[in-house]
């Protein structure tokens, strides 16, 4: 190969790899953006299904609105025995209920683990570690019937009370992680203070928690307001009903389905989540990178 040729395929070579390196986020982007629109179909579908007269929804696969029907929203509130509000208002005394006990309750659990010395300790933690394995269907007949004979079925405490006594061992888990990232230092000068063991929980660890305790925050908000079996086995009054049930009762075995109603009420439902999600992203990435989950 001759001193002219090399001098002509050299600047070749680069401008390809400089042409490459353009082109390639490119292609990337354009292959992120196509699996979104993949994965949210059903939900644009969902909410374009929302506008439309029932005999249209499922004739059609597209996404296109020829009849525009906002009556939908209109019907779907007050459809069933109860308007829609009382079923927002039940799921937000439920979810309100859940997130307190576990923010309260997680955080105590995750203190006495990560910083504080008793008997057994390493035993517990491991226990505690198994029940996240451990699947709710196992435990929701002994559950049911402790509830029963305690009177509590068709009351919000069998979805609120159990919270309090942290049974959820990922959060605890999760802040564990977390306050063991927490330097030391600061829980003996804190001691040096006089600051007792809960003294320094509440002013020294708790406050450094923040992540986390947003982290807690959305997820057990996003699992409680979409939670359906629970609620559906403990729930039997129609009043009582959280979303998830009242959606539920939109399909009738016996006469003929609203969909669009149905529809329209599921897209009312899906706004709080997207609503928790969309304001605590930054909270929710801060606090699972900060507890060593990866």
């Amino acid at each position: 190969m001759t001193t002219e040729t090399i001098g002509r395929t050299l600047p070749a070579s680069r401008s390809t790899a400089y042409g490459w390196k353009r082109v390639k986020p490119l292609l990337i982007h354009g292959a992120l953006a196509a699996a979104a629109l993949v994965m949210l179909y059903p939900v644009i579908w969902m909410v374009v299904s929302s506008l439309r007269p029932g005999d249209e929804i499922f004739r059609e696969p597209g996404i296109l609105i020829r009849d525009l029907q906002i009556s939908n929203y209109r019907v779907g509130w007050n459809a069933l025995t109860e308007p829609f509000t009382r079923y927002l208002l039940n799921s937000a005394a439920v979810v309100f209920g859940a997130i307190l006990g576990n923010l309260v309750s997680c955080s105590m659990a995750a203190y006495a683990f990560a910083r504080l010395e008793f008997a057994g300790k390493k035993f517990w933690f491991a226990i505690m570690l198994v029940t996240i394995m451990l699947p709710i269907h196992v435990v929701i007949v002994p559950q049911y019937i402790l509830f029963s004979q305690a009177g509590w079925i068709n009351t919000f405490l069998p979805l609120v009370v159990p919270k309090l006594l942290a049974t959820d061992a990922f959060f605890v888990f999760l802040m564990v992680q977390f306050i063991r990232g927490i330097p030391r230092e600061l829980d003996e000068a804190a001691r040096i203070d006089g600051c007792s063991k809960t003294g320094i929980f509440l002013r020294v660890i708790l406050p450094l928690m923040v992540p986390a305790l947003a982290t807690t925050t959305i997820f057990t908000f996003i699992w409680t307001w979409n939670d359906f079996f629970s609620q559906l086995i403990y729930l039997t009054d129609p009043k009582m009903y959280t979303v998830p049930v009242a959606l539920r009762s939109f399909v009738d075995a016996t006469a003929s389905t609203n969909w669009g109603s149905m529809f329209a009420m599921s897209v009312v439902s899906l706004v709080p989540v997207f609503l928790a999600f969309l304001l605590g992203q930054r909270f929710l990435v801060k606090g699972i990178a900060t507890t060593g989950i990866k």
